[in-house]
């Protein structure tokens, strides 16, 4: 698997289930948004955002390069198998043509080194 290293610093973030998507938000060059019957949460740049929302900061984000068909299997497991393996916490997001795999920044040279001895390459 061929991954992508994102420039910068993201950030996991959480609002009530009810809350609108921020305005705030729109504006970030990069996010995703998940809306369900628990909770309004979100994936951008940690810069923009502000002090008072509920996060976890400091997440690096890798992509891996796409599109992926529907019907391929294994993918995820191939890369979230050997992180579990060597202990690293990840957050993990789908959009329609591919997955991202987000590990701590201070993980993020143990976790490349991980993915590169199972034969995945990632482009930082």
């Amino acid at each position: 698997m061929k991954l992508s290293l994102l420039k910068g610093k993201f950030a996991v973030c959480r609002l009530e289930k009810s809350a609108p998507i921020p305005e705030w938000l729109k504006e970030s060059t990069f996010f995703t948004v998940s809306r369900t019957y628990d909770e309004l949460s979100f994936v951008c740049s940690q810069e923009s955002i502000p002090e008072y929302i509920e996060c976890d900061k400091d997440w690096r984000c890798l992509q891996v390069e796409g599109p992926l068909p529907f019907n391929e299997t294994g993918i995820l497991a191939s890369l979230t198998a050997p992180l579990a393996n060597a202990k690293i916490p990840i957050f993990v997001f789908s959009t329609y043509d591919t997955d991202y795999v987000m590990v701590k920044d201070g993980d993020l040279d143990k976790a490349v080194r991980t993915l590169s001895a199972e034969r995945h390459s990632v482009r930082r």
